[in-house]
């Protein structure tokens, strides 16, 4: 192909002036690049912006800068294989090449690939949130990346006209030694691949985890997931991490979760008339769901109350809690109003009189007090009693 290039251009430029020939090339290049740019890119730009789809759009908006810079340095490029321009410049067809060639070459190749990458990665924004078939697309977003560097390195190589074949070689001991250094990041790219094959979550969801964190999945990408708390933090957990420990999908496979609320009453109430109001206290809560109904289900026979379970049902794990506190709130006092005593753990004690028992101490031998002094211990007698 460049051998028929060549000869094309030595057919069009023969007999041209060296000059006249790059002034020529120049000039047709710019100029197209400006009739790409004002008239034809525009006019679809805005033709695509009226369509029902954005994706026409975003490939216009995106192949607009690869386009028109590729028309701009065609030129260029191509008066390094025009023989009338190489014979009269000053510098050889190599290092013309080098100072021209290769870097209006590289520069197109670097502007198609940053484009190709863009382009997939709005997309991906526009497609993960329609349905769980596009759940995987924030992965294939960060491969494709991957992928595009790692194939515009090997073209620019090409273009330079370095030998790719030594690298690879090199490559491969390399990759043996970053496996090694790098195995906690490459464990995670492999494990965000396996969590979407096993179909764990998708973004939206609201998931646990096993050591208590509880989150909605925000992004995903090829080194961690990212969870939004309930509090409003961010909190990025390694993807390899996922794959090993025990995740609780609770949108899945519906979004809905269902609310056990216990709560216990004391014994001798009316059962009948108590599971009544509290199945109205959750028909007439508006963070509960009509269906399914609300149920009451008697669990066991407590020390202190009889133990009972609202079962009812919100629209997402992320109401669970405000749908409890508000549950709770409104049977407390309901329940207060009816004379319903909701029991709490007591204890009651029994002193007897008889069990009280007195002990006199019984009296001691006296002892001897070692500060009184002791006869024949000093000078001074003591005074004969008799006197």
């Amino acid at each position: 192909m460049n051998a028929a290039l060549i000869d094309l251009l030595t057919q069009l430029f023969d007999g041209i002036p060296g000059w006249q020939a790059t002034v020529l090339l120049i000039g047709i290049s710019l100029s197209m690049a400006v009739a790409l740019e004002v008239v034809v890119l525009r006019a679809l730009l805005r033709y695509t912006s009226r369509t029902k789809t954005q994706y026409d759009h975003i490939l216009i908006e995106e192949l607009r800068l690869p386009i028109v810079v590729t028309a701009a340095l065609a030129g260029v490029f191509l008066l390094t294989e025009v023989l009338s321009v190489t014979e009269t410049v000053l510098v050889t067809k190599d290092q013309l090449d080098t100072f021209f060639g290769k870097p209006s070459l590289s520069v197109i190749i670097v502007a198609w690939a940053f484009a190709s990458n863009r382009i997939v990665n709005r997309f991906v924004e526009e497609v993960k949130d329609k349905g769980s078939r596009f759940d995987f697309a924030p992965v294939f977003s960060n491969v494709w990346t991957l992928i595009v560097s790692a194939g515009t390195i090997a073209v620019l190589l090409s273009v330079w006209e370095y030998s790719i074949s030594p690298l690879l070689g090199a490559a491969g001991v390399a990759g043996i030694a970053v496996g090694f250094a790098a195995k906690d990041t490459v464990a995670n790219f492999f494990g965000g691949i396996a969590l979407y094959f096993d179909d764990t979550y998708k973004l939206g969801d609201f998931i646990e985890l096993d050591s208590g964190e509880a989150g909605t999945v925000v992004s995903v990408g090829i080194r961690s997931t990212t969870l939004m708390m309930r509090d409003e933090v961010l909190v990025t957990v390694p993807n390899s991490v996922l794959n090993a420990a025990k995740v609780i999908n609770q949108s899945a496979p519906k979004r809905r979760k269902r609310l056990k609320v216990p709560i216990g009453v004391a014994y001798g109430t009316d059962i009948d008339a108590f599971e009544e109001l509290v199945l109205e206290i959750a028909a007439e809560e508006s963070l509960v769901l009509d269906s399914p109904k609300p149920r009451m289900r008697f669990r066991s026979f407590g020390n202190s109350a009889l133990q009972y379970e609202l079962l009812c049902w919100v629209a997402s794990p992320t109401r669970a809690a405000k749908a409890t506190h508000k549950l709770n709130r409104t049977m407390y006092k309901t329940l207060t109003e009816a004379d319903i005593d909701i029991p709490f753990p007591q204890r009651e004690i029994h002193v007897s009189d008889e069990d009280v028992i007195t002990e006199w101490a019984e009296p001691t031998a006296e002892r001897t007090d070692s500060t009184q002094p002791v006869l024949g211990d000093s000078d001074e007698s003591l005074p004969d009693p008799r006197t």
